[in-house]
């Protein structure tokens, strides 16, 4: 059985919260996906930041995200207070899955310092080397 194809876009209804030190985002239908900006434009931006930074994350633990609520059922469920609205934040999946793929992670490894010594004389890019041999070793074609 195939894996099932992963949608473009997710939408998601967004609750601001207009506090004296900013506007914090929650969405009720992720929980723990929350972000904070200073300015209702900031917070914003923030907010399509954390939803495609959450929903690719949960791809990658092979998570189905829920159904989105609507915004009928979310007003029912939650009784806006004054301070608070709803915002509509798309989140366009192919963008930040490229970009997450072509992003360098950190690695901390060992190597014997007479090795070490070495290849500093020799002005050795260590992370360039380790791409070019792992590339070798998993047979992938240099890029």
């Amino acid at each position: 059985m195939g894996k099932k194809e992963k949608p473009d876009f997710y939408r998601y209804i967004a609750l601001l919260d207009y506090e004296k030190d900013g506007v914090h985002v929650t969405f009720p239908d992720l929980p723990g996906c929350v972000t904070y900006g200073a300015t209702e434009a900031e917070a914003v931006e923030e907010a399509r930041d954390v939803l495609a930074l959450h929903l690719w994350g949960m791809e990658e633990d092979e998570e189905i995200p829920p159904t989105p609520s609507t915004i009928r059922e979310l007003a029912a469920a939650h009784k806006l207070k004054e301070n608070e609205t709803f915002f509509l934040v798309d989140a366009f999946m192919p963008a930040i899955r490229e970009k997450m793929a072509k992003r360098f992670v950190k690695k901390t490894l060992s190597i014997p310092a007479w090795l070490n010594a070495q290849a500093e004389n020799y002005g050795i890019n260590f992370s360039q080397t380790l791409q070019k041999a792992l590339k070798q070793e998993l047979n992938i074609a240099q890029q």
